[in-house]
């Protein structure tokens, strides 16, 4: 009776994980190489989605609204 619960608690350990890592590796605010990409943020087209789930939102019609750093 206990297998359910351990399964269910894995599924939700397993999948916390991977989004921790999807946020670590593919998210602009994190800069893992300080010497070539010190300000990741700033190199980002307004056109890249980096947003897991967007509802009603089509990046590709968005306009450059920021300088070039």
């Amino acid at each position: 009776q206990l297998i359910p619960l351990f399964v269910i608690i894995g599924c939700g350990g397993v999948g916390a994980s991977l989004y921790l890592m999807r946020l670590a590796m593919f998210n602009p605010d994190v800069s893992w190489d300080k010497k070539n990409n010190p300000e990741p943020w700033n190199k980002m087209s307004p056109n890249d989605q980096y947003k897991l789930f967007s509802i009603n939102m089509d990046y590709s019609r968005l306009k450059k609204d920021r300088p070039d750093f």
